[in-house]
Parts: structure tokens; sequence; C-alpha cells
């Protein structure tokens, strides 16, 4: 295994998304197959919306972006204390819980968010029990600001999560909001998309390449 000295792919994520989530799993399955370093990083839905008038979007919109952004706090706090492989455990934990387990269907279904959702994800990460105190400490919204600015600087803003950064700080640093994905390519098809989605961020021009979805959306 190689020993990484720079980052090759910086991942901006909010953990309520479900399309950032399936697209991080391909990242997590690119990374078996060919031992990439990924840095990950923070984008707040809740501040990508800020200034959005939640009337025109379904009610659940406002609790969940609100939770993301809890839950982001704590991926700082848990960052501080235990580096990038904090954070990744934290994200797997919390995607897990809110994707796997149904609770961001269940919540856009109008159900109250879990009172103790934030310390199961943390338990279930092998985290410790008092970076709970930080889902509510406001003093971590400017590192979630700074890092949304980031992000948003090298795709424009009308989009949101996943942003993709490869090789950041680099000649060869390109950015993209995506791949949006339905399912978690495995194998051989994991690698051809990680490749052809480098290519499009790296060509020239390049801004948008869209369909609709095909097919509902699959965590497995």
């Amino acid at each position: 295994m190689r020993m990484a000295t720079t980052t090759d792919l910086e991942f901006f994520f909010d953990p309520i998304c479900p399309f950032a989530w399936v697209t991080s799993r391909w990242v997590e399955e690119v990374v078996k197959l060919r031992d990439i370093s990924v840095e990950w990083k923070f984008i707040a839905l809740a501040i990508v919306n800020e200034d959005t008038d939640y009337s025109k979007f379904p009610p659940a919109y406002p609790a969940l972006h609100g939770l993301g952004r809890r839950l982001l706090r704590v991926a700082a706090a848990a960052r501080a204390e235990g580096g990038n492989d904090a954070v990744a455990a934290f994200y797997t934990a919390a995607g897990e819980r809110m994707h796997h387990d149904g609770v961001s269907v269940a919540v856009f279904g109008g159900e109250p968010i879990p009172e103790n959702l934030v310390a199961e994800v943390i338990a279930a990460a092998g985290l410790d029990a008092s970076l709970v105190s930080a889902a509510d400490d406001e003093s971590w919204d400017a590192l979630l600001r700074e890092e949304t600015e980031l992000s948003l600087s090298r795709t424009g803003r009308d989009v949101g999560t996943p942003i993709l950064t490869f090789a950041p700080g680099t000649d060869r640093e390109a950015s993209l909001f995506g791949p949006v994905i339905s399912s978690i390519p495995r194998g051989d098809a994991a690698l051809e998309l990680w490749d052809a989605v480098q290519t499009l961020a790296r060509t020239p021009g390049f801004a948008e390449l869209k369909r609709s979805l095909r097919d509902p959306l699959s965590f497995d």
C-alpha cells in the first residue's frame, strides 16, 4: 500500500442527502480497489438554502436541513478530536442510520426526528459520547460555512451535495457536483465511473450532463 502524501479527492457532504450517501459509498468502493485517499469535508444544506422560501418545499425540509447542520457540527468536533478517520466513521454511521434504517424517509413522511438519533450515531461510529454536545454548539457553524462556501466557489452556487474535488491543491484540481446515481457501482463498474467523472471534471468548458433518474434509490 502506498503512503499518500496528497489527497486524491475532497468529498463535500451533508449526511441527510441520500444521493450524496450513494455517491460516497461508490467512492468507498473505489478506495478499496484503487487505494485513493479521501478527505471528508462539509457542505451544509441548511446554509446552502438559508435564503430559500421553504414554503415552496415539502414541510419536512427545514427539519431535515436542521438535522444535517446538527450532525455536521458533531462531525466537525469529531474531526478536531480524531481527524479525517473520525469524520469517515461518523458519516458512515450517520448514513446507515438515516438512509438504510429509513429515518430520512420517515421524517420526510411527517414523523418526528428520533430523540436520541445523534447519540446513537456517535455510539455506532465508536466515538466519544461527549461529542453529542456539539450538535447544539453554534461555534462550529463558522467552519461549516467556510467549507460550504469553499465547495460552492469551485462549482457555482446552483448545486447541492455531493461536491467532489479531484487532486485538490494541484495543477490538476477539478471539481464537479455529483455524480448523482441511484445505486452503488461495484467492481469494474465503480472504476469505470471514477475514470469517466475525472475526465469530465478536467475537460475545459464542461458544465453539465444530465438526465432524469431511471431507477429507485438503492443503498445496497
